[in-house]
Formats: structure tokens, sequence, C-alpha cells
């Protein structure tokens, strides 16, 4: 029994030699493998056999031991060594070390949660972090506004030249001087069009045609006398008949209606005979021209007052006339106004005070010593109009026309008329609006007429108006408007004002947008800024005040695309009032949550200016101001005030707001603007200017930072950081009782505690550092050592076994 347990003795101890040598060898294999955690064998006593458990002392004997024989050793324990590994800088920035207790999270082959030291890691084709072996970094996400999501562990990702991000801007830093001499801002430069009318109304279509009235043929003209009658015999009377159209007669003493009678006769005489009292007119002449419907007569007694007057009205055509009216009983004084000169004529519809705009002769008719027949007058709307009124020049003013007549009705064709005014007679009527009925607020854009001399062009049609405004004296960024049937003068004000930044008094409520004074007064109807239209049928534009507010408008300001091509708006723009004050200008760019780089004008006019303080003025302009509906490019408004020393004192509404309605950018872009580093000291010059603004166009990720607490913050090309995740540790209660998977990978097991998961550097747990691995722990001196001295036990056990089996053989030869 003592040979055969001795054996068993030796065999445990060439068992434990081997475990040592395979952990020994274990850990020189995985002396350059990163994150290797070196272990040792740990090794006990195996069973003992008890000869004597020994006795207590006694009065006769001091007592003996046990007496107890072992029966060899066993592997108690084979532990891996967590101590701290030497930590090397690497060149790869994805390579982590932990410096400190905790384990790596990653993501096994089966979805598994395993655990590594090894903080070799590399990105894979889906940007995500992961082990040589194709494990995934675990840890927290960001969502697409880069914040982390701390409620699951998933891979974590580092989009390198993939992901990208902007900056709204937030805050724009400005700098210059803004001077406190020079003009106050009282006054906005102000332009108008000319006059324009109002096509809603009809007027006269035709031009007339006009030709000198005939005088009546009397060559074949003869007289006699016959019984009764009230003239006196033997007296001889002398008689002028005249053209007319429109039946007098109506009696004394009341005169033939105007633009009626034609060219008076030559005189011709008839002598009453003795005992007879009236005279008797034979093959009275015709009118060959048809303008005329009857013959007027008049008469007066030879040798007597030298007036003709009117004795009687005969159809056209009558060839006999016998007169016996007593003097007494004529009429009105016959008129023997001639014309003399170069004439132009004009023709209105006419009703309650409203005119229509004139339709005008041909050409001028020159006329010598007689009268002018206007043929074929136009015919209107009786329910539209009432009366024809026509309007003449005079030999001193070819260029001012002078009410001659009116005529009571619209609707008769053919109507001729006669011209036997002189100038003296019409100087001081009514004088022509060669405009017409002016345009009103309301007036539809395809009624707005403009005329160049007697001809009147529509100004716009139904399309698309491209408008491209001034304002400084800078270009302004082309809007459209389009125009349709229902389009106003009021829609076309509207749209301008936007398009221009023309910013309303009420723009600022807490402190009004000032006025600025008429250029003629009172006859301006406004002084606020915008646009209007005045009482002559103007559109007049208004600005804010200041220089670089002033607005114009360029022969080519105004396209109108419609379905048959693009049209220039023949619409002149002239300055009414200029644009005084001291005021300066700059330009930059912000951007939007898109990155989407905006257009932003600031404006500063000197506002006011006493004996403390001097205020400024700002106004805003975006071109890329994109409101739901309108032009509108004002994007902010306020004040900017020094002090006596030239020092910043305060600014009243910062903010800037630019809508983004129809874009998918945030709306609306908000930013503030800081004034604070301007000086209000005295320059030359007022100068503005942006030294820097916190907004950015669209950057790839292109670096990327893995801080000592785990946060992975990347670093785009535009210079902004996000987050791009979270790296999360684990730490084990009893890390030695973690079950080895190979591969650098643990897993938790029944001994080891649950993991506790941290940020780095918290809850005990080690901190990271970035570009650095942790090297193998393993201790290649003590490790070799203990390589000899397992060898040395293998020999020994060796020698035992070999001793035993010495005494076993001499034992059996004791039967030789």
């Amino acid at each position: 029994m003592g040979l055969a347990s001795a054996l068993s003795t030796a065999l445990t101890g060439l068992t434990a030699a081997e475990t040592t040598i395979d952990v020994v060898g274990n850990n020189l294999a995985n002396s350059n493998t990163v994150g290797f955690k070196a272990s040792e064998a740990l090794f006990a006593t195996q069973f003992l056999q008890t000869q004597s458990l020994g006795s207590q002392p006694t009065e006769n004997s001091g007592g003996t031991n046990p007496r107890q024989l072992g029966l060899g050793t066993m592997v108690a324990a084979i532990t891996p060594n967590f101590t701290q590994g030497t930590i090397e800088i690497s060149a790869n920035p994805t390579d982590l070390a932990i410096q400190g207790d905790g384990f790596f999270i990653v993501q096994g082959q089966g979805g598994e949660t395993l655990y590594s030291r090894n903080g070799v890691f590399d990105i894979n084709s889906q940007h995500e972090l992961v082990t040589l072996n194709g494990n995934r970094l675990l840890g927290f996400g960001v969502d697409d506004q880069f914040q982390v999501q701390s409620t699951q562990l998933i891979p974590i990702a580092i989009p390198l030249g993939v992901e990208e991000v902007a900056q709204p801007t937030q805050n724009v830093y400005l700098e210059g001087t803004l001077s406190p001499t020079g003009d106050v801002a009282t006054t906005a430069q102000r332009i108008q069009t000319s006059v324009l009318g109002d096509a809603l109304f009809s007027a006269p279509t035709t031009s007339l045609s006009s030709t000198q009235s005939l005088e009546p043929n009397l060559n074949l003209l003869l007289t006699s006398s016959q019984a009764g009658g009230a003239l006196v015999p033997g007296t001889t009377y002398e008689y002028r008949i005249v053209f007319a159209h429109g039946q007098y007669n109506p009696g004394p003493p009341l005169p033939p209606p105007p633009l009626s009678e034609g060219m008076p006769s030559d005189m011709f005489t008839a002598t009453v005979a003795a005992g007879d009292g009236s005279t008797v007119i034979e093959n009275l002449p015709g009118d060959p021209s048809g303008n005329y419907d009857f013959i007027r007569i008049y008469r007066r007694q030879q040798g007597g007052p030298a007036e003709y007057h009117y004795v009687d009205e005969i159809a056209m055509g009558t060839a006999t006339y016998v007169d016996g009216t007593a003097d007494a009983a004529l009429g009105p004084e016959m008129k023997e106004t001639l014309l003399t000169g170069n004439y132009s004529y004009y023709v209105t519809f006419e009703k309650d005070g409203r005119e229509s705009r004139p339709s005008p002769l041909s050409d001028p008719l020159p006329v010598v010593d007689g009268r002018i027949v206007l043929q074929d007058l136009p015919v209107g709307d009786p329910a539209e109009w009432n009366n024809i009124r026509i309007y003449r020049n005079t030999i001193s003013d070819d260029a001012t026309f002078y009410l001659v007549g009116e005529v009571n009705g619209v609707n008769i064709p053919g109507l001729s008329f006669t011209d036997n005014f002189s100038d003296e007679e019409i100087i001081g009527n009514q004088v022509l609006d060669l405009d017409g009925p002016r345009i009103i607020p309301s007036t539809l854009l395809v009624n707005v007429l403009r005329r160049e001399g007697a001809v009147y062009e529509q100004v716009f049609e139904e399309g698309v108006l491209e408008f491209t405004g001034r304002k400084g004296g800078r270009t302004l960024d082309t809007k459209e408007f389009t125009i349709t049937a229902s389009s106003t003068v009021q829609d076309l004000i509207s749209f301008m004002e936007e398009a221009m930044g023309v910013q309303p008094t009420t723009a600022d409520p807490v402190n009004p947008i000032p006025s600025s004074p008429p250029p003629f007064p009172p006859d301006t109807p406004t002084t606020n800024p915008g646009g209007a239209v005045t009482s002559d049928g103007r559109i007049i534009m208004t600005g804010n005040n200041g220089v670089d507010n002033a607005i114009d408008i360029d022969a080519s300001g105004l396209l109108l695309r419609t379905a048959g091509g693009n049209l220039n708006i023949d619409l002149p723009w002239q300055i009414a009032q200029d644009a005084v004050g001291e005021s300066a200008v700059t330009d930059f760019l912000v951007y939007d949550s898109l990155g989407i780089p905006l257009r932003v004008r600031l404006t500063a006019v000197m506002e006011s200016r006493d004996s403390t303080s001097t205020t400024y003025r700002w106004f805003a302009d975006s071109a890329d101001n994109d409101p739901s509906s309108g032009a509108a490019i004002a994007v902010g408004t306020g004040l900017i005030s020094f002090d006596g020393e030239g020092n910043f004192v305060t600014a009243t509404a910062d903010t800037v707001t630019i809508d983004r309605r129809n874009v998918s950018s945030v709306s609306p872009l908000e930013f503030e603007l800081d004034f604070g580093r301007i000086s209000g000291l005295a320059s030359g010059d007022s100068k503005l200017a942006v030294s820097r603004q916190d907004g950015s166009a669209p950057g790839v990720l292109s670096s990327f930072i893995i801080g000592e607490d785990g946060a992975i913050r990347g670093v785009f090309s535009n210079g902004i950081t996000r987050d791009l995740g979270q790296i999360r540790l684990a730490r084990f209660a009893n890390a030695s009782g973690l079950e080895q998977r190979g591969q650098n990978l643990f897993a938790a097991g029944i001994n080891s505690g649950l993991p506790v998961q941290g940020n780095p550097g918290s809850q005990g747990i080690g901190t990271l550092i970035s570009g650095a691995v942790e090297l193998s722990n393993t201790d290649i001196g003590g490790n070799l050592i203990d390589l000899i001295l397992a060898s040395t036990m293998y020999r020994g056990n060796t020698r035992v076994i070999t001793t035993v089996q010495q005494m076993i053989d001499e034992l059996l030869a004791l039967r030789r």
C-alpha cells in the first residue's frame, strides 16, 4: 500500500507540473497580445492518510501530534491576473486603453454581450467600431440632433466623410463707427410715375374727321316780294343764310345751339314792292356735303343796324321761303365769327362730371376765315355716358385744349357739328384732361393706361411680373408678382413695398419708424414710408429715411412674362425727393438649420441727436426671406444708442427674424445682433462690418476625439463639433470569476457578479486613453522562473516514480 500510494502522489506532482507549464506557456504565448491578462496556477494538498490523530497532554505525558501522510497535490485554481498592463501610444486614433478597472462591452457573433480589455478597434464598412474579430463596440448612440440617447446600448458608429451637419446662426457680432456728425436722417427718397389712367371707363374709339364748312352757293338764288306780311313796302332787306345741324326753331330770344351753324353766306337783298308786305326767296341752295339738316335765315334792314338777326329755320332741300316777319319778332343775332389757323380737336364722353379719356383728330386742320365741321362724332354707351364734349386748342397755345361745347346724347351715329367759336371765347373754359379718369388703389392693373402724347398704352397684362428694384444704390434681388385679372394697383404697391424692404412706421411698435416730410406740401398725399396713389393718378413710393435706404426703379426694373413672350414694362419712375441722412451699410451671410446661406443687408441711419446722446436706427433686409406668402425682404429694425463719449449704451429689438416657410429648414431663423463693439465717436464716414457670426454651412465629419470619459466628439469640416456617441465600460465585483471565451473576450460567470455599467471615470471604472493600447501584463521573467520550477518539479516527481519502481522490483526479487 505504501509504494502504491507513493506512485499516486508522484503522479499528482507530475500533473501539477504539467498544469503549471501549460499556464506559463499560455502566458508567454500571449506576452504580445494587447489587453491579455496572465494567469497563475495555484495548488493545494490533496488527500491525507491519517495514521494517528495524536493525544493531548496529561499528567504523565506531554501529548503527541497527529501522524498524517500526504497523498499528493491538486490544482486549486487557475487565476487571471487583472493588474494594469503597460499603456503604449498607438498611431491609430481608434485604439483605446483602459486606465484602471473595467472592460469594453462588445457584441458577440450571436448577439451575446461580451467583455474585453483589448482596445484595438477598427471602423468597418458601416462606420462602426469593431474589434479585430468583428465584434462591435457597444455604447450610447445619438439621435438626428446629435443628442446622446442613454436608453440602450447600440453599436458605436463614427461616420467619417459621410455625416453632414450645419450650424444655424444664433449671434452676429458687428463692429465699426457710427458717427454723430453729418445730417440727421429726416428725409426719405420718393419716386413717382407719370399720371396713369384707368381703362375701366370706355372712351371714344374712332378718330374724328374734319373739313372746312362750305359757304352756301347763292348763284341761282332769286328774290321778289308779294302781298301780305309785316314788312315795310319800299324797304330793301339784306339777307344771309347759314346751313345748320340740329333743329333749333324754338323762337326768340334763345340763341341757336353752339357747334351747329356753318359758314354764313354772302349777303343778298330783297326789296318789298309798294303794296306788298313780304319777300320771296327762291332757289335756296342745298348742302352738297350732306353735313347739315336745316337752313337758317338771318336779315337786317339796309342802312339800319349792322347785325343780322334770326328769322326762321327751314328743312334742307326747301326751295322757296316767304319772309313776312316783323322786325320786332326777329330772334337772336347771327354769329359771324370766322376762324383762321391750324386747329386740333379732342372729343370725350361725360356723365355727372366724370369724363373719359379723349379721342383726337388724326391731323391738325388748317382753316382761313372759315368754320370747321367735325364729322361722325363717336358713339358711346348711353348707360355709361350722357354727353359728348368737344375741345380745341388756340392759335397762341397749340398744347392746351379748351372746352368748345357739349352735345347732349352719345348714341346718335353720324353726328356732324361745326365749330364757330373764336379763341377769345373759349380761353377760360375747362381745360382738357388728356389722361382721362385717373387710377385709384382699387384700379385693376390690366386697366392701367399710360399716355404718350395722344396715344394710350396698356401698361400691364396678365402674366408674371419680375421686379428688380434698387436701394441705397445697390440692385436688389428680383422678386415675382403674378398679375391676374383681379390684381389691383394696391396689390402692386404692397408687393413693391415688400420687395424693396420699405418698413412702415408700425414695424417697430415701441419706437415707431419716423416719417418723411412731403416735398411739396400740401400736395403730397402722405409722408409715411410706403406706396400710395396720388389724387392726380400717380403711383408714389416713399422709402425709409437715410441715403442708404434710398429706393429707385430703373427702366429695366419691370419685366413681364406672358404667354406670348417677355415684355419690358414702359413705366418710368422719376425722383420727386432725394434722401438725406448719415448712414452706413454692411452685407453678410447667415445660415439656417440646413446650412443654407442667407444674405442679409444691415443699414444704420442717424435718427436723432441731442446734447447727450446719438441714436441710430438699424434696418435689416434679406433677399432670401421666405414668408408663406408675399415678397417681403424686411426682417427687422431697432435703435442703437450712444452716450456723449461715444460709448455704446443699448440696442432695442436686436433680433432678426428670417422666415423659411417654403423650405424644410426650421422656420423662422432668429439670431441676435451684438452692437457692443460699435463706437459712436466722430469719424469722416460711418462704417459697419460683421466681425463674425456663429453659423456655418454644411460640413462633413472629418475627424473625431474620444475623451477620457468615453465621449466621442466629431469635428466637421466647417469647424463644428458634435457628439457622436458615448462609450460605456463595465466592471465586476470579482473579475477573476469571468468566463474566458478566447479572442480576448470574457463572459459574465457564475461567480463574477453582475456587470456594473458606467461612463469611463465614474462608479469606480477606469478612464480611457485614446490612441493607445494596453499591453499584456505577462511577466516574462517570472514566468520563465515558474517554468524552471515546474520542470524541476516534474523531474523530481519522476525520480519518485523511478525509486518506487526500483523498490517494487527489489520486492519482487525476494521470490528468487
